[in-house]
């Protein structure tokens, strides 16, 4: 099993999908790595030989910022955003969606499950 910046890359997929289990590398990144690599597109991850997987490796280790590296830059944007009390920081901060999404309905997934409240009491009900 090849191990591209610190991710074990499954064996039985196309290079190209496989790249994709990296954090940072997408679809198009994928097939940009394979280019510069001069790895051809649509050969499985097991038929690479090590000097491919190292060439692989030096292209992402050189030009793109994946994984640990990567998560840590988005935390330190986020707790900047947060620092400077901006909107996006306050949204951030208050687990509300941040890019201008409708919260009255939907949101479930940044607001995390209904907390019901209990409706006032009309007069009539009371007596």
């Amino acid at each position: 099993m090849a191990r591209i910046a610190g991710v074990d890359i499954p064996e039985n997929k196309r290079i190209e999908f496989a790249l994709r289990y990296i954090h940072g590398i997408g679809p198009k990144l994928a097939m940009d790595v394979l280019k510069e690599a001069q790895i051809e597109v649509g050969r499985k991850s097991k038929d690479l030989t090590e000097e491919e997987v190292s060439r692989i490796s030096v292209v992402i280790d050189h030009n793109y910022q994946v994984e640990g590296v990567l998560r840590r830059t988005v935390q330190s944007n986020i707790a900047r955003l947060k620092d400077i009390r901006c909107y996006r920081g306050m949204r951030h901060r208050a687990h509300l969606p941040v890019r201008g999404q409708r919260t009255r309905t939907n949101a479930r997934t940044r607001k995390g499950p209904k907390k019901t409240v209990a409706g006032k009491k009309s007069v009539k009900e009371l007596r």
